[in-house]
This record gives structure tokens, sequence and C-alpha cells, in this order.
């Protein structure tokens, strides 16, 4: 309850600083077609709410912030369960987030839109996730997790996940127990180590630290090899039927595609900027992190994308009995080449 309350909280500030009343998303802007094509002039006194921390920070240490601080507000927010919320209250307009919230907010009756996707290069090899095992747990392959405790997280990607291993290896979710614990911070790590489940989907700094920290009393974890490396940008999909609104996210979708890029191309810059001043992490958890993380894959055909996306969908819907729906019109195609035009220098 006190999470919930403090978000709420967190989001009507929001809304009081951004000048935009209880909409965000809608400020009386001109409108425009969602077919129609997308402008490219930003007119002056648009102002659109942005919740990627990340992308803000690697703007700054880029110096690239300036190409859209005029019209860009950024909030600090990030993933499904937040950014959902705040598009409902109106107070968001473009959120960054993994693979399944568009798919869950469009199951909740939510207007939202894909605007720009990002991967990884050779993806099996550079997981976000491994499956953390608890202290004296047996699981050494993935026909091991019949019978056991897993961390669920329904909504998010870690759930996904758990759904597509059991998938995988010919289980159902009758053949293990689903424990429903949020996946944020270390929860997950918590549940392991004091064995509340015996198998959890952990990413990021998590496996190292879980492993530093128990793997003397047994903790172990195990590769899922399955794609995990989904990220989007998506947006309130009355965002962009305002034309000033669209034209100021297609501007942030290019900026945040050079952003990327940069990332990648500055390593170093990026651990201290981002992963130890920002974060508070060491430089050794950055390094680990950037070298887990691989390259970035940022494509102007969103085809193979879809497809995979289409499989997601058809899964969950199998498994939580929402109505089926087509993975392609989460995605708003007009974007489809603008972060990798902008990474060639190709957008204007």
């Amino acid at each position: 309850m006190f999470r919930r309350t403090r978000l709420l909280s967190a989001l009507a500030l929001l809304a009081v600083v951004a000048g935009c009343g209880s909409n965000a998303a809608a400020d009386g802007g001109a409108k425009l077609a969602l077919d129609a094509d997308l402008p490219t002039t930003v007119p002056d006194g648009t102002k659109i709410v942005v919740g990627d921390p990340a992308t803000e920070v690697a703007l700054k240490l880029s110096g690239q912030l300036d190409k859209v601080s005029k019209f860009v507000q950024f909030a600090n927010l990030s993933g499904g369960p937040q950014t959902t919320e705040a598009f409902r209250a109106r107070a968001l307009d473009v959120g960054s987030v993994a693979e399944i919230p568009p798919i869950h907010a469009t199951w909740t009756g939510l207007k939202v839109k894909i605007v720009a996707s990002k991967f990884r290069q050779d993806p099996l090899n550079h997981p976000i996730y491994q499956l953390g095992v608890a202290p004296g747990v047996e699981v050494k392959k993935l026909e091991d997790l019949r019978g056991k405790k897993i961390a669920f997280s329904p909504g998010q990607a870690q759930g996904a996940l758990v759904l597509k291993v059991l998938k995988k290896v010919g289980l159902t979710k009758e053949d293990v127990k689903l424990v429903e614990l949020p996946s944020t911070g270390d929860v997950y790590s918590n549940a392991l180590s004091a064995k509340q489940v015996d198998v959890a989907p952990i990413g990021g700094v998590q496996v190292k630290r879980y492993l530093t920290k128990y793997g003397k009393d047994g903790a172990s974890t195990i590769p899922h090899g399955i794609r995990d490396d989904a990220g989007h940008l998506y947006v309130a999909q009355e965002s962009l039927e305002d034309a000033g609104k669209a034209a100021a996210i297609r501007a942030y979708v290019a900026a945040w595609g050079v952003a990327q890029d940069w990332i990648d191309k500055h390593p170093k810059e990026w651990i201290a900027g981002y992963y130890v001043k920002d974060q508070g992490l060491t430089e050794a958890d950055g390094q680990w992190l950037v070298d887990n993380a691989g390259h970035p894959d940022i494509s102007a055909d969103w085809s193979d994308a879809i497809e995979r996306q289409q499989e997601t969908v058809d899964l969950l819907s199998k498994e939580t009995g929402n109505k089926e729906i087509e993975a392609k019109d989460l995605y708003d195609l007009r974007f489809q080449t603008v972060a990798a035009d902008a990474i060639k220098g190709g957008a204007k």
C-alpha cells in the first residue's frame, strides 16, 4: 500500500510540475490521424513527458540533451507498472519498458503504441536474465524445474520468461508452483536467499551480487536459452493523435537512437557517468554489466520483432485467458526507421 501511495503521489506531483494539469497526453494540439505522415517540426510550446531515466543520463553525458530539452521533460519513472499507471493518470507520454508492458496495457484497455525497439546482438550469449536457484536447491537443467516454487510476476518480462521456459521443456503451470511476487529491486534475490522460492529470474547486476553473496551457501544460476533482450519505447496513443506531440516523439526517438549508439561506443564514460555516479554501483559492477550486455541491435525493419512479439502474445493469451491480439497493431510503423536513420545520420 505504501509503495502504491508513494507512486500516486509522485504522479500527482509530476502532473503539476509538467504544467499540464491532469492531462499530459492531450493538450489541445492539432489532431493527427494515426496513419498520417509524421510531422517533422516540433511547434513552439510543445511538451512531452518521458519516463526514460537512463537515456536522460546518456543524452547529458554525450552532450545531446540540448536537442530535446526544449520540448522534453523527463520523469523518474520506468518499468511497466509505473509507466502504465502514469499513462492512465495522463501524466506521461513516453515510457521505456521491456516486451510485456505494451501487451499487458492493451489487455487492460489502455491504447498504446511501440515507437522504438532495441535488442542485443548475439542475444543468447548476452541474456538479460538468468534463472537464480536458491541455496540447497538442486536445479542443474531446465527440466529440473518440475515441482519447484518459481517466482512469477504477471504483466512483466520476468513472468513471461517463466512461461516461455516452461513451454520450452514441455512443462505447464500445473507442473510447478508459481509464487506471485513483484520483480522490483532485490525482491527476487531476497526471496531466493530466504528460500521463499526455489527459482527466480534475476537480471543485470543482481546476478553478480546474488552469486557473490550466496554462492558460498550453494546458490547458483542456470541459463534459460531464450531470447529476453527486447527493449521498447511505448507511448500513449492519444499523444500520437496530437500533431505537435507526435513530432516531439519522433524527435525524441531519433535522439534515443543516437544515445544508445553513444553508450555502446563510450563504455568507460557510461560506466563512470551512469553506473557509478547515477546508480551508485562500483566500477567493477558497471564493467560487468557492459560486458554482459554486448552490443545493441537497432534495426530499421521490425518484421522479426513483431513475429517474436506475436509468439509471446499467443503464449500469454493461452496461459492467462486474455483475448488474442495482433502484435503488429502494437507498433506504430511510421517510427520503424527513425532511430536507425538517426544513428546513420539520416534523421533530420
